[in-house]
């Protein structure tokens, strides 16, 4: 599939005019129609020939939302900028007014001088403790040790995939009961820990840990028959992600411009509660002075904390997309043993280009999602009764849902083809079902396993570095305090590896169903993995009406 066929191919988009046909199944007309084309029993495979990555230059889409996107922004920058030039520098000395019955308000008094907690107090209590020191060195040391270890972990998958999982697996089980015990014991042993938890209360919670490994060791015997299959699938995917090591510059960098971006943000977020004046207010027959907000800034806040919302789902996608673009250049070259040249620029110019309203649009659902599940968790939360409001979280639930299920795949046929978003949606959907694939998930085993990996991996880190503290430091029972932030902090980064890793995962599987759709085999490695995939039986009428001649 040589790259200069490429902008060709992809300009066949299917029309999807025709309600008798798959949308991407209709072939794209002939030049010539005057002849008539002459019947056949046998399916046409042109005609599913159509869908590859898309080279050439790709028109703008879903622009409505990237226009709506930028509004926003400069609306939460209009306004932040607004909220520093007007804000009231009287807003931190409220003490210092008092009532003035004469004029009826709040006046300064002439005497009143404010109390300033001295800051040397501060640096004298921060220098005069190791437990600061001894925690930013700790978590500075963590995050430079992430990048060799996460670097390792990618080579362990790449070479290593079936010794790594299967030396992992009783670890899932071991590490919970280690901590478990260690737990119970230290408490019991410790006297201080024995008064706050009573013996009840550190036997109920140790019973309720080993149910918790119970359920784990069920979900691993229940899943044995698929481990190796996941195998096979996280070693194609770590051979993707090893030939694309661009990503591990790209990605990092664009979460680091989110704070970057975040940063204004937080400042007019500051300066916005500064917004205001000081009026009196009666109470028991007596006035004072209080602090009162402007009426604009609790709307302001809404505005703010909603940009950043979708701000950070957009940027998730954006990473998605450019993740999807990249593998799939790599899937889809000519060369097998070359990784193509300025894949991540092209797929980065193509997010933050003509497929930039597309992103803005996938990330308000994600944020629209996640705001109105937080609602409803809320409203659960406060135990509402009624067949009303259970009947509303019911159909809120689905609809979420709904919108999870729409969102699968959907960045990466987009980051493949170019198309819209609800376009990409569509036909991802039907791309799926006609070759008998799932369109919900690749494989949920294969996100477990890393993930139980990732924990098993930061919790010997966390174990180690509280042995060192304890032996090089004065820390004391603070070192578990310490090793236990060097544990999440470690969790996060090797997080964002697996995240990573679960969407190449997602692209190549896509990858796979436009092969398989096109007759083609572009990486025979993956279809041998691939192909092994369950079949969903219950799109068996699609694939006959697929090849049903016209």
């Amino acid at each position: 599939m040589g790259s200069s066929e490429e902008p060709d191919r992809t300009s066949l988009l299917h029309d999807s005019s025709s309600p008798t046909h798959p949308l991407l199944s209709k072939s794209y007309p002939s030049p010539s129609i005057s002849e008539p084309q002459p019947e056949s029993s046998e399916p046409d495979q042109t005609q599913f020939l159509q869908i590859s990555y898309n080279y050439g230059p790709r028109p703008f889409k879903d622009l409505p939302f990237l226009i709506l996107f930028l509004l926003v922004v400069l609306c939460t920058f209009g306004f932040g900028i607004f909220a520093v030039v007007n804000r009231n520098p009287n807003s931190s000395s409220v003490s210092s007014y008092s009532y003035d019955s004469s004029s009826t308000s709040c006046v300064k008094n002439s005497t009143a001088s404010l109390k300033q907690q001295p800051i040397s107090d501060y640096l004298k209590l921060s220098s005069s403790s190791h437990f600061l020191k001894d925690l930013i060195w700790t978590l500075v040391v963590t995050l430079i040790l992430s990048i060799p270890f996460s670097w390792l972990l990618l080579l362990s998958l790449k070479n290593y995939t079936k010794q790594v999982v299967y030396a992992s697996l009783p670890f899932f089980v071991v590490m919970p009961i280690f901590f478990d015990v260690y737990w119970f014991v230290a408490c019991t042993v410790s006297s201080s820990c024995s008064e706050a938890f009573p013996l009840v209360y550190r036997i109920l919670l140790l019973v309720f840990v080993f149910l918790f490994i119970g359920v784990i060791v069920w979900i691993i015997v229940a899943n044995w028959h698929r481990i190796e299959l996941t195998v096979d699938i996280i070693g194609i995917a770590s051979h993707s992600l090893s030939r694309n090591l661009g990503l591990f510059l790209v990605l990092p960098c664009l979460t680091f411009s989110l704070v970057v971006y975040y940063a204004p943000i937080v400042v007019f977020l500051v300066f916005a509660r500064l917004n205001g004046k000081i009026v009196p207010r009666e109470s028991s027959g007596e006035y004072y002075c209080v602090w009162k907000q402007d009426s604009w800034v609790p709307a302001y806040y809404t505005l703010a904390i909603l940009t950043m919302l979708w701000s950070a789902t957009a940027m998730v996608e954006l990473q998605v997309y450019v993740i999807s673009g990249t593998i799939a250049q790599w899937y889809f070259a000519k060369d097998h043993d070359s990784t193509p040249k300025r894949s991540i620029r092209s797929s980065l110019r193509n997010a933050l280009g003509p497929s930039s309203g597309t992103v803005c649009l996938s990330g308000l659902l994600i944020c629209a999602v996640r705001v109105v599940r937080a609602a409803v968790d809320g409203a659960r939360q406060e135990e509402l009764q009624g067949i009303v409001n259970l009947m509303l979280r019911c159909c809120v639930n689905a609809l979420l849902t709904a919108i999870d299920f729409l969102n699968k795949f959907t960045i990466n046929f987009a980051a493949i083809t170019g198309e819209a978003y609800c376009t990409s949606a569509r036909m991802t959907y039907e791309l799926l079902k006609r070759n008998l694939l799932s369109a919900v998930f690749v494989e949920t085993v294969s996100s477990r396993i890393l993930g139980g990996i990732v924990f098993v991996f930061s919790a010997i880190y966390a174990i180690v570095a509280c042995a060192i503290l304890k032996a090089v430091s004065n820390l004391g029972a603070d070192a578990y305090f310490v090793a236990a932030l060097a544990w999440v902090l470690l969790i996060l980064v090797l997080g964002f590896f697996v995240h990573v890793l679960d969407n190449v995962i997602d692209t190549v599987y896509v990858c796979y169903a436009i092969d398989r759709d096109r007759g083609e085999v572009c990486k025979q490695e993956v279809h041998e993995v691939y192909v092994n995939l369950p079949i969903r039986r219950n799109h068996r009428s699609s694939l006959a009406n697929r090849t049903v001649g016209v």
